[in-house]
């Protein structure tokens, strides 16, 4: 398999830059379906880190139905591409794009609680970390935050529910939703999400159900005012 990103720099890829490189590769055809992944120490080599970090990066896109991780044999890609982007979701207006995640993402988090383990944790504070680093970028702020409520649907090991997931997720890629982004994602915005994902994840780690789905809704609440304000001006 041939390198997608040459530019590659050290010390620089977590595990969900990893799953994200990895994923784009696979959705995008340059990894088919049944094709074998290198193996853990060929990748870690090309993305210059410890063979833990791919395992976490495995382990995400197998929660995802991507891959599937065989024992003995390898990591082989398990997606399928379907059709173009439903009507739905391609004209998806960011409003609405809220509302359908107010109406699910606070369940996931009850489920999260439920169901979500340690490696699941770790990756969600990766992910947390990340969008705390980048309060002056909010264009890598705005992967991580789409990785992190990814994983959190992965959480919840419910496939139907990570599909649900994954369309919605894929509406943040349409122009008006873009243009959204650049209106709202300022310094104080960024911060303020920032401290909901954290308390999100306090929640589901303290096993707290109530709470994360509230939390997430408190999260959801904000996003839809600072959207709303935006569309007004």
């Amino acid at each position: 398999m041939s390198k997608s990103n040459d530019n590659i720099s050290p010390n620089r890829y977590t595990a969900s830059d990893v799953a994200a490189e990895l994923r784009q590769r696979i959705t995008n055809g340059v990894l088919l379906s049944n094709d074998r992944l290198p193996p853990e120490r060929n990748l870690a080599a090309e993305f210059d880190v410890a063979r833990g970090t791919i395992r976490k990066a495995l382990g995400q896109l197998e929660t995802e139905q991507l891959l599937e991780i065989r024992a003995g044999s390898g990591t082989y890609v398990t997606f399928e591409p379907g059709a173009t982007q439903s009507a739905p979701v391609a004209n998806a207006t960011p409003l609405e794009l809220i509302d359908a995640r107010f109406a699910v993402e606070p369940h996931v988090c009850r489920l999260a609680v439920l169901h979500g383990r340690r490696r699941d944790f770790e990756l969600l504070d990766d992910l947390c970390s990340q969008m705390e680093a980048s309060t002056n970028d909010p264009a890598r702020f705005a992967t991580a935050d789409a990785e992190f409520h990814r994983a959190l649907s992965g959480c919840t090991g419910n496939g139907l529910l990570i599909w649900f997931i994954e369309q919605i997720t894929s509406a943040r890629a349409n122009v008006e939703w873009t243009k959204m982004r650049q209106l709202t994602l300022n310094d104080y915005v960024i911060e303020k999400y920032n401290a909901q994902h954290r308390s999100i994840l306090d929640a589901i780690r303290t096993r707290e159900p109530e709470r994360a789905a509230n939390t997430m809704k408190k999260h959801l609440e904000t996003a839809r005012l600072t959207l709303t304000r935006a569309a007004a001006t």
